[in-house]
């Protein structure tokens, strides 16, 4: 017995021994097999749970099960295409304009269908060029309306956009501003608003500034809103997204091209000065000299003028790229001094009076005329007491002669 007991016990030291010998290569071949391992790439992407694989790993309600007639009807399975999804590369990046169509109003805003994995979404702001307060998605966008958006962002954890409507209408809108500008022509806009300053009128969506100096006959004030006026550009800068305006500068040169020398105007004293008065024609401002008040000499202006008197005068003379005029009373006088002595006299016989004084400017252009011709002729009578005769000095004679001729016509 006691024999068994020690052979059983040399035996347990033998594979003791075996094993510490083996001990060092299998510390080798394990250390091989780490660095195998770490040396080995790895070529898989991180994946992201969207939001409805979350919702799908949450989801415990009933179970919809297709039975394999049915998906061999259809022609394919909710694997299938969602491999077919998954496999399909889309091509949406930030500032592409893309077409789409508006399927439904979600917060605020709409969802659109532009084809890619999952729709878009149009926020409100992003909806038009100019918004009115207390507008809805619903009074600008139409639901199945199909036009151009344009990506304004990345895809988010779900795969959705956001689109803008309005930075298409921008970009459109400063092209056609500046071809209006460079036209030159006047147009009509809305005031949307005053201030202290000025106004601001809406240009194609865009707005645009209105000095107030530059208003027509008025003063910016509550009751412009929502009036219509004509306007031109003073300054268009598309690169600081300024534009600035001017009533005045479409009223006055549409006036000047309609007026002309010697017609006949109403107009309001706006101001009096030491040289004369401002007379305020059609959104034009006028100068009335005081030496074109009366044939008569004037001691006090203010006896005969006061501002915001209406009045009925001359134009005599006229600047119409600047949007001057010179005007004159002292020719709509009936008899000299009646500016001083019966002023209603002169504006009730005004138009009557201007067409005595056009005859009379009619006939003495003509006896000037007249005297220019005497005056010519005479210097032709004078060279034919000069000449001498003979063949070349005929000649002369008709050079003469056709000269004085020239000049006469």
């Amino acid at each position: 017995m006691k024999f068994i007991v020690a052979f059983s016990l040399l035996a347990a030291s033998s594979n003791a021994f075996v094993n510490i010998g083996n001990a060092p290569s299998s510390r080798t071949a394990l250390h091989s097999t780490i660095e195998a391992s770490a040396a080995r790439p790895n070529h898989k992407k991180a994946q992201f749970a969207t939001r409805f694989d979350r919702i799908k790993a949450t989801y415990k309600g009933p179970q919809i099960k297709f039975d394999r007639d049915i998906e061999d009807e259809v022609g394919f399975s909710y694997e299938s295409f969602g491999d077919a999804v998954a496999a399909t590369d889309y091509s949406f990046n930030r500032n592409d304009v893309v077409r789409g169509t508006v399927v439904q109003y979600d917060k605020g805003g709409c969802i659109v269908d532009i084809g890619a994995k999952a729709s878009a979404f149009l926020p409100l702001q992003e909806a038009t060029l100019f918004q009115e307060q207390g507008v809805g998605i619903e009074d600008i966008i139409d639901i199945d309306a199909e036009r151009d958006f344009e990506i304004i962002s990345e895809e988010d954890e779900n795969g959705q956009l956001l689109v803008s409507v309005r930075r298409i209408q921008y970009r459109e809108a400063w092209d056609k501003v500046v071809a209006k500008q460079e036209s030159d022509q006047a147009f009509e806009a809305e005031c949307v608003s005053v201030n202290r300053g000025g106004a601001i009128f809406l240009v194609e969506g865009l707005r645009a500034f209105l000095p107030g100096s530059h208003l027509a006959g008025r003063l910016p004030d509550d009751d412009l809103v929502g009036q219509r006026l004509p306007l031109k550009f003073l300054e268009v800068n598309q690169e600081e997204n300024k534009l600035v305006v001017s009533n005045r500068r479409a009223v006055v040169e549409e006036q000047m091209s309609e007026l002309s020398r010697g017609d006949v105007i109403e107009g309001i004293v706006k101001a009096l000065k030491p040289y004369g008065a401002f007379v305020e024609v059609g959104g034009m401002s006028g100068l009335l000299h005081i030496s074109q008040i009366s044939m008569d000499r004037i001691v006090d202006l203010e006896k005969v003028l006061q501002p915001g008197q209406k009045i009925k005068c001359m134009i005599i003379d006229h600047d119409k790229q600047n949007g001057r005029i010179a005007l004159s009373t002292k020719t709509l006088e009936p008899e000299p001094g009646d500016m001083i002595k019966d002023p209603e006299r002169v504006y009730e016989m005004a138009e009557q009076t201007a067409i005595v004084y056009h005859e009379k400017q009619e006939a003495e252009r003509k006896k000037r005329e007249a005297s220019a011709k005497d005056i010519v002729l005479g210097l032709g009578d004078a060279l034919d007491d000069l000449g001498v005769g003979g063949v070349g000095e005929e000649s002369a004679d008709d050079e003469t002669s056709d000269n004085l001729d020239s000049l006469l016509n």
